[in-house]
């Protein structure tokens, strides 16, 4: 399993490139997974439903099962959250592991920047950024020897993380 993440500040369109670059890796045949950091609480259950019901009466982990798809809901209650290498660890066999979050992690990472955002730049600061992605040009300072990327270019983008990770 190869790992590579995208970095940038909420509202840089990270989930937005994301879902345009799956389809191109599984489009080449590549088998993609993903992990989503949460930096607030959230619940993919639905107050009311059986599942539910269950988590809240103190179960621990709730499989729920259909022919479409299964999800395992685990309840940390007091447990510390696992870090990344845990999480890799519940994956499924893949090619290639996509990360949103954890943005201070040493694993390669693109950084996704978007003008209107306003936010600055992490490049400079972060050693494990290997490339990033703009909806304007790169400065050559903030850049430094990464590459420099166009953010509405992703069979652009999906080569060059492909390349990285030698998976062409």
């Amino acid at each position: 399993m190869q790992v590579f993440g995208f970095a940038g500040y909420s509202g840089a369109g990270k989930t937005t490139l994301i879902e345009k670059l799956v389809p191109i890796f599984v489009g080449r045949g590549l088998r993609v997974s993903l992990i989503k950091h949460a930096h607030h609480v959230f619940d993919i259950d639905t107050p009311g439903k059986d599942t539910y019901r269950h988590r809240q009466a103190g179960c621990s982990e709730v499989l729920i099962v259909s022919r479409q798809r299964w999800a395992l809901m685990h309840e940390s209650r007091s447990e510390p959250e696992p870090d990344l290498e845990q999480q890799l660890q519940l994956l499924s066999p893949c090619d290639l592991v996509l990360v949103e979050g954890y943005k201070t992690l040493p694993f390669p990472k693109l950084e996704i920047w978007w003008e209107a955002n306003g936010k600055p730049w992490m490049a400079p600061t972060d050693p494990h950024i290997v490339a990033v992605a703009s909806d304007v040009g790169v400065p050559g300072g903030i850049s430094g020897a990464r590459p420099g990327l166009p953010l509405d270019d992703h069979e652009g983008i999906a080569d060059f993380i492909l390349r990285y990770l030698k998976l062409e």
